[in-house]
């Protein structure tokens, strides 16, 4: 049987929503992986963190998403790791840890911008590989790069801070997140100022 494929498609998932879904299951669908974990990233150095929910409720929306949902999972694994968590440290030790799949990185062309700034990028293109998908406004130069593979996904043109701050708002986002990932953020009164 052959080994089995896992994107790592890692983030802070503050909220997980339907983009984050779509992608998952498109890379899965169209056979570019056979499962995608979303990874959830905790706090990234880069983002402001009064604006991000504790781990613990980022991933109870990850449980709520993934639920049910075909060949996609979530790992919590950088939860545990010190910090601060570099990404070829978490695909190292989940395949050290899953010797019977095989682990490559999901990212996205705004990030494909400035991986060569990532610590060991090198070491991820040859040990893992990655699929980079587009973003609007970040072409990819379509050259063949060894361990790299550019996905056009079909997007949808959200991002979890739209949703913070539509929610913050009072607006409806029900069709903007995947299904009880909603009714969890309104019982528990999240992203409201």
């Amino acid at each position: 049987m052959a080994t089995q494929t896992i994107g790592i498609f890692g983030g802070s998932f503050n909220p997980v929503h339907i983009g984050h879904m779509m992608l998952a299951s498109y890379l899965t669908q169209w056979g570019y992986v056979d499962e995608v974990w979303l990874t959830l990233s905790p706090l990234n150095p880069l983002k402001d963190a009064a604006e991000l929910l504790p781990d613990i409720k980022r991933l109870a929306m990850l449980s709520i998403a993934a639920k049910g949902a075909e060949a996609i999972d979530i790992c919590d694994i950088e939860l545990s790791m010190p910090k601060p968590s570099y990404t070829i440290d978490t695909l190292r030790v989940l395949a050290e840890r899953y010797p019977e799949y095989r682990f490559k990185l999901i990212i996205g062309s705004d990030n494909w911008q400035i991986f060569d700034r990532w610590r060991s990028a090198q070491q991820i293109l040859d040990d893992f590989g990655v699929l980079v998908y587009l973003r609007p406004g970040y072409p990819v130069d379509k050259r063949h790069i060894d361990g790299m593979e550019v996905v056009d996904a079909p997007m949808a043109h959200v991002s979890s801070t739209f949703i913070r701050q539509a929610i913050a708002k009072g607006r409806n986002m029900n069709y903007f997140l995947p299904a009880g990932v909603y009714k969890y953020i309104l019982d528990n009164k999240l992203y409201r100022k």
